[in-house]
């Protein structure tokens, strides 16, 4: 695999570039031949020139490109507007195609379908590369759709973008279509000796608390936690609902998973109403938080993925770069991309947006880098080259918003536990460490209400616990009393019985129990009796209880079963203690 790397600067010298590289391919071994072009520029004039001057000199050769927020030449951000690469492939076996179709929200299942058919037909297929114009629409259906190609096949991509953020045209364009808007582009890669190794690179670290997706429409993020999206950014960060919104939110995107895949996804423009709009969909119920860039983790990160990618041995490597790490690290962009040239050639660009298919899911993801290395032939042991890179000290600046952001973190993470510890001491006795009455009779409440199920109710009380008090003390009340709560919940654990315990009060003890358990309630209301019986307290000895239960019948509110369950303790207790009744 051989690569060269030039800009664009006039006609001419593209015309003087293209024959010494049609020379070179004549003279020496090639498969085949793909350029790709990389326009800073949103004009199609130029980039016409381009395509249509390679198509003249190189009629065997393929190409293809997009629109970009920067130009990733020779591992750093290139000067020109308007970059070329040139990959010539060397083995027989390694074969490229090109697919560029209209895509929307309308047509994504069967442009996927097409691109599936494409591989399961054409075995030698091994990865498919994508860019796509992606500002206008949601990629949520083609992602989805596109999962389902081959297992083994690898899918990453990027989304156009332009110079300006703020534009929402861009352009994708190759040799099996013009320079279109609403369009993407497939390349598909692959044969025997071609090898692809893929990774997603972020480093971006949540920051504050956890927000809750309460309601969304299609990529329409309307409300966090019942509040209009917006105005998360408005109280953590200061950022208006206004033109700016995008420009001012590009560098803090949100962060949730899906199973075991982080996704990070920036607002591309906020509504009248708070809304925010999205590239793809976020769906209702999702846990999100604000993420921040954090220099030394971003460093740390892309170090790792480097080592790892230079023990692949790659010949050249290609990068999908989200627009808002440019806009993090300011003039120092080049420093998480020039490494990567000195393992192998380095090309790419800033995106609107980064694809990577991961565990069988292909997922629109922004502010990552999306790595893909590429080589032909076998790993060669002892020719790798070592992973380098230079150490940066930060300003006093950046290292004072990583300390805050650090406090703030850590803050909101002990303000969440002692929430966590007071709403649990909310529910909660504190003797006995069941639920208190006011949450048992909460869980009561909840489950009548659901008619799909049958509930049951246990109430117990402890046979004359007034004399345990009087002739031991309430150190061993206390004793007898947390011996018993002890055992309820063990014994529903131990027989995997759905069922909630909670202390009425004093001595007395409620059990809710759901499903299709609840017809075993006066079985298991017996066997806490007996357990209960065989337990030998230090000073109090032996001791007894009594218990009634009651099933829910269809009449049944929470005031008509709690009377019955106990009418049947009292029943229980009057006919001499120790035993179970049920009504």
């Amino acid at each position: 695999m051989k690569q060269i790397q030039f800009p664009y600067t006039s006609k001419d010298a593209l015309v003087h570039d293209l024959r010494r590289i049609n020379q070179w391919c004549q003279q020496n071994i090639s498969s085949c031949v793909l350029f790709e072009i990389y326009s800073e520029m949103l004009d199609k004039t130029s980039i016409d020139i381009v395509c249509s001057t390679i198509k003249s000199e190189m009629p065997q050769a393929l190409y293809c490109g997009a629109t970009t927020n920067g130009n990733i030449m020779l591992g750093q951000i290139s000067k020109e507007n308007i970059c070329i690469v040139c990959t010539i492939f060397e083995y027989p076996t390694t074969q490229i195609s090109i697919m560029q179709r209209e895509i929307n929200e309308n047509n994504s299942v069967d442009v996927a379908d097409e691109v599936i058919r494409f591989a399961e037909e054409n075995k030698w297929v091994k990865a498919v590369e994508m860019v796509v114009t992606i500002r206008n629409i949601s990629t949520s259906v083609l992602c989805s759709e596109l999962g389902r190609i081959r297992k083994d096949v690898e899918v990453f991509g990027g989304g156009a973008f332009a110079s300006d953020i703020d534009e929402h045209k861009a352009y994708v364009f190759s040799s099996d279509g013009g320079c279109r808007s609403g369009s993407v582009v497939f390349r598909f890669l692959g044969g025997e000796q071609l090898h692809i190794k893929t990774m997603q690179i972020t480093g971006w670290k949540t920051l504050g608390s956890e927000h809750t997706v309460t309601r969304s429409k299609g990529k329409q993020l309307c409300e966090l936690d019942g509040e209009p999206a917006y105005k998360v950014y408005y109280k953590y960060l200061n950022i208006e609902n206004d033109r700016n919104f995008f420009r001012n939110s590009i560098e803090f995107p949100i962060v949730y998973k899906v199973g075991e895949n982080t996704i990070l996804r920036a607002p591309i423009g906020s509504l009248p109403d708070g809304s925010l709009m999205m590239t793809a969909n976020v769906e209702e119920g999702v846990k999100v938080r604000i993420a921040y860039g954090d220099p030394g983790t971003i460093l740390r990160t892309v170090k790792a993925g480097g080592d790892e990618i230079s023990m692949f041995q790659p010949q050249s490597i290609h990068i999908y770069s989200c627009a808002a790490r440019r806009f993090f690290w300011g003039d120092m962009a080049d420093t998480e991309t020039l490494p990567f040239q000195g393992i192998a050639q380095t090309s790419g660009f800033y995106t609107s947006g980064e694809f990577l298919r991961k565990d069988g899911t292909l997922i629109q993801h922004n502010v990552t880098l999306v790595i893909a290395s590429f080589r032909e032939g076998d790993i060669v042991y002892g020719h790798g080259a070592d992973f380098e890179m230079q150490g940066i000290e930060f300003s006093k600046q950046i290292s004072l918003i990583s300390r805050l952001a650090n406090f703030i973190n850590v803050s909101t993470q002990e303000l969440e536990e002692a929430n966590k510890k007071l709403e649990q001491m909310a529910v909660t006795d504190g003797l006995t460490k069941l639920f208190n009455r006011m949450k048992i009779q909460s869980d009561i409440i909840q489950s009548i209400s659901d008619k799909s199920q049958q509930t049951a109710l246990i109430m117990i009380d402890i046979d004359d616990f007034k004399k345990v008090n009087d002739n031991h003390g309430h150190d061993e009340g206390d004793f007898v009393l947390r011996g018993l709560s002890d055992m309820l919940v063990e014994t529903m654990k131990e027989l995997g019985i759905n069922g909630k315990a909670g202390r009425w009060g004093g001595e007395e003890f409620m059990i809710c129990i759901s499903g299709s358990d609840a017809l075993k309630a006066p079985e298991l209301a017996e066997e806490f009796r007996v357990r209960f019986n065989n337990i030998c307290f230090k000073n109090a000895g032996y001791q007894t209880i009594s218990a009634g239960t009651a099933l829910a019948n269809e009449d049944d509110n929470t005031e008509s079963l709690c009377i019955r369950v106990d009418k049947a303790l009292y029943t229980a207790k009057k006919n001499g203690k120790n035993m179970v009744v049920t009504m």
